[in-house]
C-alpha cells in the first residue's frame, strides 16, 4: 500500500468516529477515476435504512453554482438580466446590483434567511415562496455599496433562479435538469424546493452525540438559493463532468470557476457560487451547504485535478470532514498548529465602525484566540506581539484598536475598543424597554425585562418572533445570539446600538450582524 493509499483509507474510516451522526458518504476522484465512494450509517434510524450512495440528500447552498451555470448557459452576458431587477427591487434607493454582483456575493443585499427573524419569524415555522418575495421586494438600502465588499446573500440567488425561470417561461427545476444536470449524468439529482418533503428514504437529524439525535423539522421553501437534493453517486457524476469538460476555456465550468474581481479591481474570492480558498499553498474551488439536519462539502483542486464530497444527515462539520481527506488525498497529514499567547491588545470587545457589528476577541487555554465576528466562532493563531491570523482574518494592533483585514470581504477596517462596562452592565437595561418601529422592514423591535434581563422581540410580517436574550457588551451596546433560525446555521450575533437624545433619552436602535447590517429601528 502507498503512502497516500494509507492516509486516505484512514482519513476516511475516522469519518464516522470524528463527526458522529447517523450516516454519511464520501467520494474522492483524481483525473475523472473515483478512488473512493464509501457511505455508512443510516439514512434512516427507526425504520433501520442503511445510507448508501444512492440515498437522496439536500445538498442546500451548493446549489448556488447550478443555478449560476444555468444562467451562464441561458445568458452568457448575465448584464441582460440586469433589468430585470427593477420587479424585484422596486423600492431600492439608488444604483441596483446587477445579476453579476448578485452571483458573485457583492450585491450588498441583506441576507433574507436573517431578515426572517427581524420579521417575526420562528425556526420551525413556515415561509413560502410568495413570503420570500415580499420580504425582498421591501428592500429600500443595501449595508454596503454594491460591488465593494463581499457578504454572503442567500437571497442573491433566489433572485437569480426566480428572473431565470420567469425569463424562460418555465419552472427552475426542469430548466436545471435539462440544461445542466442531464448532461452531466446526475441521474437522481432533482429541485426539490419544499423542504417539509422527505427525500428519498433519508432523514436530516438535529442533535449529537451526547443528547442523542432527532429528526429535523424543515418547512421553508426555497429555490435558487438551494432546494437541490443528490446522492453520492450524482455527486460524482458533477465531478467528472467538470474533469471532462475543464480542460477547454469555452466549457460552462471554466466560466463558472474563473476568478473575479471587486469593482475596485481587487480579487475576489467568491464568483458564481463558488468559493475560492488557499488551503495551506493548496488552490481550492468549492462550496458547503447546511439546512437543519443536513450538512454537505464539496471542494476541487484544478491543478491536481482532484475532488473531494461529504454528505451528512446531520449537523456535523462537513468542510472540516472533506478538508481532512483532501489533505490525504495530497499524501499529507492534515496541518496543526501550537498557537502561542496572545498579547494583551488581543482581549475584549469591539465595534467595526463601518459595519456597525461587534467584535469579540477571548484568548483561549493552550494559545490562539477565539473571535466571534461573522457567522460563527474563529480561532486565531498569534504570530508576534502585535499579530494574529488566520485563512481569511488579520489582525493586527494599531493605535487606536486592531486593524482587521479580511481579504475575501474586500474589508480593512480599525476595530475601536469598546468601553468597559461598570458592574454587570445590566443597571441601565431599564432606559432601553420598549417598542422600536423599522419603516424600511415594515417591523417592530420589543424589549422587555424579565427579572432585571432584557429580551427582544421582532413583530412582522412573518408573524411574533420568540424571544432572545440580551447581553451587555458595552454602555448602549447589547449583543443578542441567535442559534435557531429558518435557515441553518443560524446568523449568530446581532450587535444592538443604542442612541439617545440630548437629555440621555433612548431614542432608536441599530441592528446588524456579518450578514444583515445596518437595520434601523425608532423609538415609538
Amino acid at each position: 500500500m502507498t503512502r497516500v493509499s494509507a492516509l486516505i483509507d484512514k482519513a476516511v474510516s475516522s469519518l464516522p468516529v470524528t463527526y458522529r451522526g447517523p450516516g454519511g458518504a464520501v467520494a474522492i476522484l483524481r483525473e475523472g477515476e473515483v478512488l473512493v465512494r464509501h457511505a455508512w450509517g443510516y439514512a434512516d434510524l427507526d425504520r433501520r435504512v442503511p445510507m448508501t450512495p444512492q440515498s437522496l440528500m439536500p445538498i442546500c447552498s451548493v446549489t448556488k453554482q447550478f443555478v449560476c451555470g444555468l444562467m451562464l448557459d441561458l445568458f452568457p452576458d448575465p448584464s441582460v438580466l440586469d433589468a430585470d431587477l427593477v420587479d424585484w427591487l422596486p423600492r431600492f434607493e439608488g444604483r441596483r446590483p446587477s445579476a453579476k454582483e448578485l452571483a458573485h456575493n457583492q450585491s450588498g443585499l441583506r441576507d433574507y434567511w436573517t431578515l426572517t427573524i427581524l420579521h417575526g419569524a420562528i425556526a420551525e415555522g413556515v415561509f413560502t415562496a410568495k413570503q420570500a418575495r415580499e420580504l425582498i421586494t421591501r428592500t429600500r438600502t443595501g449595508h454596503f455599496e454594491a460591488g465593494t465588499r463581499y457578504s454572503y446573500s442567500n437571497g442573491n440567488f433566489h433572485i437569480l433562479g426566480e428572473m431565470l425561470a420567469a425569463r424562460m417561461n418555465r419552472d427552475l427545476g426542469e430548466l436545471l435538469t435539462e440544461r445542466l444536470l442531464a448532461p452531466a449524468g446526475m441521474e437522481t439529482a432533482r429541485l426539490a424546493p419544499d423542504t417539509a418533503k422527505r427525500p428519498g428514504t433519508t432523514i436530516g437529524y438535529e442533535g449529537n452525540s451526547a443528547v442523542g439525535f432527532f429528526p429535523s423539522v424543515n418547512r421553508i421553501w426555497w429555490a435558487g438559493d438551494a432546494g437541490m437534493v443528490a446522492a453520492l453517486d450524482d455527486m460524482i457524476a458533477w465531478e467528472r463532468h467538470i474533469d471532462r469538460t475543464m480542460g477547454d476555456p469555452a466549457s460552462l465550468y471554466s466560466h463558472l470557476s474563473a476568478p473575479q474581481t471587486f469593482r475596485d479591481g481587487t480579487p475576489a474570492h467568491y464568483g458564481f457560487g463558488l468559493a475560492h480558498a488557499d488551503h495551506y499553498g493548496v488552490a481550492t474551488i468549492g462550496h458547503g451547504g447546511a439546512l437543519r439536519g443536513w450538512r454537505c462539502h464539496r471542494v476541487h483542486v484544478p491543478a491536481e485535478r482532484l475532488s473531494v464530497v461529504v454528505m451528512f444527515n446531520h449537523e456535523a462539520n462537513a468542510r472540516a470532514a472533506a478538508f481532512s481527506v483532501l489533505d490525504a488525498a495530497l499524501g499529507r497529514e492534515p496541518a496543526r498548529f501550537t498557537p502561542g499567547p496572545a498579547g494583551a491588545a488581543f482581549a475584549g470587545n469591539f465595534m467595526d465602525p463601518e459595519g456597525g457589528i461587534s467584535a469579540t476577541l477571548t484568548p483561549l487555554a493552550g494559545g490562539g484566540l477565539d473571535l466571534r465576528y461573522g457567522t460563527g466562532n474563529e480561532k486565531l493563531t498569534p504570530t508576534d506581539d502585535i499579530t494574529a491570523c488566520n485563512d481569511q482574518t488579520v489582525l493586527t494592533a494599531v493605535a487606536g484598536g486592531l486593524r482587521m483585514q479580511r481579504a475575501g470581504d474586500n474589508l480593512d477596517v480599525v476595530l475601536t475598543p469598546l468601553a468597559a462596562l461598570q458592574g454587570d452592565g445590566l443597571q441601565d437595561a431599564s432606559a432601553i424597554e420598549g417598542t422600536y418601529h423599522s419603516d424600511e422592514l415594515g417591523a417592530d423591535l420589543m424589549i422587555t425585562l424579565n427579572g432585571g434581563l432584557p429580551h427582544v422581540a421582532f413583530n412582522g410580517f412573518l408573524g411574533e418572533g420568540a424571544m432572545q436574550p440580551l447581553y451587555p457588551l458595552s454602555p448602549d451596546c447589547w449583543l443578542m445570539p441567535v442559534r435557531r433560525s429558518m435557515d441553518a446555521p443560524a446568523p449568530g450575533d446581532f450587535t444592538l446600538r443604542f442612541e439617545r437624545d440630548g437629555q440621555g433619552r433612548v431614542t432608536g436602535v441599530t441592528a446588524g450582524c456579518w450578514l444583515a447590517r445596518h437595520n434601523h429601528f425608532k423609538r415609538v
